[in-house]
């Protein structure tokens, strides 16, 4: 394990169905961390997601659980390595239950500095941005 990591803990409504959301992007589930209350979601060797039940999550805190679904808390921006992964990844989103959200006035800022991103909501409201920049 790299001595830096991100691990990003999203409370979840339903555990299945957001494994099975994160795997139709192509990332991993690490048994190992995962069992009915949690599943640890590998989305490369320094990032993790820990998908936590509703149930589960008020563990880690004493403060009320966000309604993402009404409203944003985060925007989870991920660089990716070429602009048809960034393509790939949001369509696979879109396929398992995402819905994208398109913002042409930002695409079109992103542009003028050689960026592709695009957005999309996972089923639980958590707005990812997976986006590509030329080096």
């Amino acid at each position: 394990m790299s001595s830096r990591m991100i691990f990003l803990n999203l409370p979840v409504a339903d555990l299945t169905r957001s494994k099975n959301f994160y795997e139709a992007l192509g990332w991993k589930v690490n048994q190992d961390f995962t069992d009915e209350n949690a599943a640890c979601i590998v989305v490369d060797d320094n990032i993790c997601l820990m998908l936590l039940t509703k149930e589960f999550f008020p563990t880690f805190t004493k403060r009320p659980i966000a309604d993402t679904v009404a409203a944003i808390g985060a925007a989870y921006a991920l660089s990716l390595s070429s602009a048809a992964e960034v393509d790939s990844v949001t369509e696979a989103a879109v396929g398992a239950g995402a819905i994208e959200e398109v913002n042409e006035d930002k695409r079109a800022q992103e542009a003028q500095v050689g960026m592709h991103g695009r957005t999309f909501i996972d089923p639980d409201g958590h707005q990812w941005e997976p986006f590509w920049m030329k080096g």
